[in-house]
This record gives structure tokens, sequence and C-alpha cells, in this order.
């Protein structure tokens, strides 16, 4: 509904430029369209907040924190290959249905075309979980992790007790 060829710049290029310029398929569908994406992109902000809130809840360390984020983004992103790329893009007719001039152009060989930007998410992911994980540990439950904390701050002796080791 949003029809806007920059969202999709990471579809091939032979598929966009088989797409013609079209109008709006009816009146208010790029509006539609935004807020749909809208929706999504509060969801997974959503998502990444009740995260936090769960780890600094049961008192997460910054390795758990990290662990956390980075499975949440591979899980994304092999969703991404295996629902959209693979299943969407080259095994359904999804794409021709819509937009009958992609029929012979998208199949079961375009999967791949894209792998180099999924491995470049893929390691892109590992040092942002670790700037991620970072904030998370200056929570009230794990300020003494936090820098600049005093060992002695009522924070940590409270830690200490209710954790006896």
């Amino acid at each position: 509904m949003i029809q806007d060829k920059r969202i999709f710049s990471s579809a091939p290029k032979e598929n966009l430029d088989a797409i013609p310029d079209r109008k709006a398929r009816f009146r208010g569908a790029h509006i539609v369209g935004r807020a749909i994406e809208g929706i999504a992109i509060l969801l997974f902000l959503g998502a990444a907040v009740l995260a936090a809130w769960d780890g600094i809840r049961n008192g997460f360390g910054y390795f758990r924190f990290f662990a956390r984020y980075l499975v949440m983004l591979y899980c994304m992103e092999l969703y991404d290959i295996l629902f959209f790329d693979w299943f969407l893009l080259c095994h359904s007719n999804f794409f021709p249905h819509f937009y009958p001039e992609l029929k012979g152009i998208v199949g079961p060989h375009m999967f791949g075309y894209n792998k180099r930007t999924h491995i470049l998410h893929f390691l892109l992911y590992i040092p942002l979980c670790a700037v991620i994980a970072q904030p998370m540990m200056c929570a009230p439950r794990n300020r003494s992790f936090c820098p600049g904390s005093r060992p002695d701050s009522p924070s940590v002796r409270r830690k200490r007790t209710a954790y006896p080791e």
C-alpha cells in the first residue's frame, strides 16, 4: 500500500525495474500503508522495551542482556530470510499476484540474492547488542555495574544481602 520504491531498495534491481509506477489502489492507501508500517515499528520497539524491563526486573547481567538482544535480532533476521526471501519471494505467488509484471522474474532462482546484506546484518548485530546491553546495567537493580557507582552504595549492599554467595 505504500508503493514507494525507496522502501524496497533491497529488492533485486530487475524486480524494481519491472514494476511500473502506479496510482494508489484506493483513496487513502498510502495512509493505511504508513499506519501499518508505524505499528510494525512500534511493536518491534515494544518488544525491545519489554525485554529490557523483564531483564532489569530479573537482575540480568551484561552478558544475559547481550545474549537476549542478540537472539532477538538473529531470530528476526532468520525470519526475514526464511519467510520473506525463501517463501514469499521464491516459492509463492504473492508478488506476481499484485504485480503481474513479475511473472517469470521471481522464483526459486532468486533465493540468496541478498546474502551479503544478511551476513552484514549478522555481523553488525554483535556490536549493536554490546552497545545496547551496557545502558541496561545502569537500571536501579543493576546499579552496581554502572560506571561511576560506588561499591558501598545501598543498592550494592541490598544486592549482597538479597543474594548470599
